[in-house]
This record gives C-alpha cells, sequence and structure tokens, in this order.
C-alpha cells in the first residue's frame, strides 16, 4: 500500500500559491483526474492532493470511467495507475496525449511495466509518498509548459 502519511507543505489559504517554504505551487487549483484501482489508495490520493489545493476533476477506478473523464475538458493533468484491474492503461495515456494533458504513472512494477508507447513518461513506483508524487507532477507540469 501507498505511504501517504509523510508530512507535507502547507499552502496558503486565499490568493496565495505559496508553500509554507515560501515556494509558489504551480499545482494550487489545478484539476486532477486520479486513475487508481485501489480505493484505499485512491481515497488517501484524493485527500492529499486536496490538502495541497489541488481540486480533484474524478477518480475513476475503471478504465471506462477514465475514458469518460480523461474526454472530458474538466482536468489539467492525471495520475494514472498503470494496471487498473487486469486492464492496462494505455487507452486512457493515448486520450490524454491526444489532448494535450500531462500525466503521470503510478506503477508497483518499475518502468518496465509502462506501456511501450510511454517509456519516456514520468512514473512514481509504489509505494511512494505524497511529496514524489508532487514533485512528479510539477515536473511534468513544467516539462508541458515548456514544450
Amino acid at each position: 500500500m501507498a505511504s501517504l502519511d509523510q508530512p507535507s507543505a502547507k499552502t496558503e489559504s486565499g490568493g496565495g500559491a505559496t508553500e509554507a517554504n515560501g515556494h509558489v505551487n504551480p499545482l494550487r487549483g489545478l484539476r486532477i483526474l486520479i486513475v487508481e484501482d485501489n480505493p484505499y489508495i485512491a481515497l488517501a490520493l484524493e485527500e492529499m492532493l486536496i490538502e495541497q489545493g489541488l481540486a480533484i476533476a474524478g477518480v475513476a477506478s475503471t478504465i471506462e470511467q477514465a475514458l469518460c473523464l480523461a474526454a472530458s475538458g474538466q482536468i489539467d493533468l492525471a495520475l494514472l495507475d498503470v494496471n487498473i484491474g487486469e486492464r492496462k492503461i494505455d487507452p486512457v495515456a493515448e486520450t490524454l496525449t491526444q489532448r494535450g494533458k500531462p500525466f503521470i504513472f503510478t506503477t508497483g512494477c518499475g518502468r518496465a511495466g509502462l506501456p511501450e508507447a510511454f517509456l519516456d513518461r514520468p512514473i512514481v513506483e509504489k509505494p511512494f509518498y505524497i511529496e514524489e508524487i508532487l514533485q512528479t507532477l510539477r515536473s511534468a507540469l513544467a516539462s508541458a509548459s515548456s514544450g
């Protein structure tokens, strides 16, 4: 199970997208899609990401749900578990790529478990800490903005 109980930086309330350490939080207010089939990990991610200032655009536990949400205009970035039940996340990653939405993978299988077309995409290996996820999301967002 993911280790999401590590202390995290707090954000200021109201117009301040600044973390307690004085750095600007580029994730604050962004709408994130979470695709995770383990309900405990999904709930923990949802709570921690809200605490960090992100808005949850949706949580999907099936490929069908994820495809519906990924195709909607209401997301800015996504966090994708590589394996959803017995199925791979490939069609969801393809949809997000076509829409130009940044995403990162979570996996317990390492880079070897990634869909072949997305071997260059950022990953966070399970078990993970929330700060790893936040840093990887920030990097993916910065890469998408500059590219």
